[in-house]
């Protein structure tokens, strides 16, 4: 589980990196055209807008799994020890949650309603669906490193009962 987690990532963190490079290439060449030629390119604001929509989600859920989003930890750091490990899986299954049940399957309904009605982007004639496909892709991505949480704090709870035990008398 390990290994994947690292593999995703390498991938995810590559992919945020070429959509950020991207949108700072778009907007330079929306000033670039505007203020220059004197003749504003016509996809530029559209393309920014669509990117920094992918690159915050897609960012939100590489959060998720380096464990920098916005969290409460005061909790589960009081608890300490075993009771502190399973707040923490309790509190993973309410993240499996939400990214199952809104970010897939109501994000898989957003982009199958987009696509089935065909609506499309003004300027880059761009399937709208296309746009909302990252909420789903978010949602898997959140679910597995929640799912690689969980089993880390499973894994703590199996290994280390003596320690986590002997941590909360203190």
């Amino acid at each position: 589980m390990d290994q994947a987690k690292t593999y995703v990532d390498r991938a995810l963190g590559t992919i945020l990196i070429v959509l950020m490079a991207a949108s700072v290439v778009n907007v330079l060449w929306q000033v670039f055209t505007r203020f220059v030629m004197g003749d504003p390119s016509s996809f530029t604001q559209e393309l920014a807008r669509f990117l920094l929509i992918w690159v915050g989600v897609l960012g939100a859920g590489y959060g998720v799994g380096q464990h920098d989003h916005l969290a409460l930890e005061l909790v589960p750091e009081k608890m300490g020890g075993r009771a502190g490990e399973w707040l923490q899986i309790v509190i993973q299954g309410f993240i499996i949650l939400f990214a199952v049940g809104v970010l897939i399957v109501g994000g898989l309904r957003l982009v199958y309603i987009q696509l089935s009605l065909g609506q499309t982007s003004a300027s880059l004639n761009l399937p709208i669906g296309y746009v909302y496909l990252v909420l789903p892709l978010t949602g898997v991505i959140i679910t597995f490193y929640s799912l690689t949480h969980v089993s880390g704090h499973l894994r703590t709870l199996r290994t280390d009962t003596s320690a986590l035990d002997s941590a909360s008398d203190e």
